[in-house]
């Protein structure tokens, strides 16, 4: 492996690390607040932080979205991916809910077909239901009724991928500004209203953690962007899997979870058709709009906005 290769391996490993210290914090104030309330005040809390980014702009132009439609799609599943994912690490293991989120990719392929009209050839079909067939291990459905929690999680995932999957199509002439604008307003405006509804007094040490959570999110997505610019795509993309390391370390740590052996297995199964698919579209005659592999397996939420938006806000 070149310098840069590793250079770009070790920072995606770092901000995945951060990325689970960041859904550690989640799920700590998970157990005694609404998620709805945590993600409002971790929000609240990033709002600063992007505000700083969004005035680096120099060029000036419009907020208002050209495609009206597709952003306020994307801006809505990205609320909504929030809020479910905040509730599921709230309620279930790390290790369960990551097994969840890693379809993402493998949903991704699915829904390039009717978004980004992608051809998927059998191979990838194969992976995909290789990668579901993974979840089914771990979550053995037949021995055991699935949760709310794992309903949420699957719901976080799927609308992780379909925002993923619109900024494919529309990310090249929407401004930067303005898919990471959209989204803070919505979340803001929707998680503010559900707040009259239910609402716990917070002590000023969770309040302080949910900017860590802010902070977390955005230092994460600056370490994702490096690393893209350090090192390859196929070998930096399979490193963000680390994710259940890190997972199964802090489980094991802070809540006494363990990994049984179906667990390990359907994990194994996951990563193995993920990667596949990784590896398979970073060869651009298969597949031109690559929409896995630019999706970069992370659920964004409005606390951890997409790092190729980061970047071109950065980069600007």
């Amino acid at each position: 492996m070149s310098s840069s290769n590793l250079r770009g391996a070790i920072l995606s490993l770092i901000g995945m690390g951060i990325y689970a210290a960041h859904d550690v914090i989640i799920k700590l104030l998970g157990a005694g607040y609404p998620p709805h309330q945590v993600l409002f005040f971790a929000s609240l809390m990033s709002t600063p932080m992007m505000t700083v980014l969004l005035l680096r702009d120099r060029f000036g132009g419009s907020l208002w979205p050209r495609h009206p439609g597709w952003v306020s799609a994307r801006s809505a599943c990205i609320v909504l991916a929030g809020v479910s994912n905040f509730y599921a690490f709230s309620v279930l293991p790390l290790a369960q809910v990551y097994v969840i989120l890693f379809t993402m990719p493998l949903l991704v392929t699915v829904l390039a077909i009717p978004i980004l009209a992608e051809r998927v050839g059998i191979h990838r079909w194969l992976a995909v239901l290789l990668g579901l067939s993974g979840v089914l291990i771990v979550l053995n459905p037949a021995a055991a009724p699935l949760s709310p929690g794992h309903f949420a999680a699957m719901i976080g995932a799927a609308l992780g991928a379909t925002a993923s999957v619109i900024i494919r199509r529309v990310g090249t002439s929407e401004r930067a500004e303005t898919l990471i604008l959209w989204p803070m307003i919505g979340n803001l405006v929707l998680t503010g209203v559900m707040l009259a509804f239910d609402y716990r007094p917070m002590e000023l040490v969770d309040l302080a953690l949910t900017g860590v959570i802010a902070l977390f999110g955005l230092t994460a997505g600056f370490l994702i962007i490096m690393s893209y610019r350090a090192g390859e795509a196929a070998v930096v993309a399979p490193m963000q899997y680390s994710q259940i390391l890190w997972a199964s370390l802090y489980g094991w740590l802070l809540f006494d979870e363990r990994l049984d052996a179906r667990t390990v297995l359907g994990i194994a199964v996951i990563i193995a058709s993920g990667v596949y698919i990784l590896l398979r579209e970073s060869k651009s005659s298969l597949s031109h709009n690559r929409p896995a592999s630019n999706a970069r397996l992370r659920a964004e939420t409005v606390t951890a906005p997409k790092s190729t938006l980061l970047g071109r806000l950065w980069r600007r």
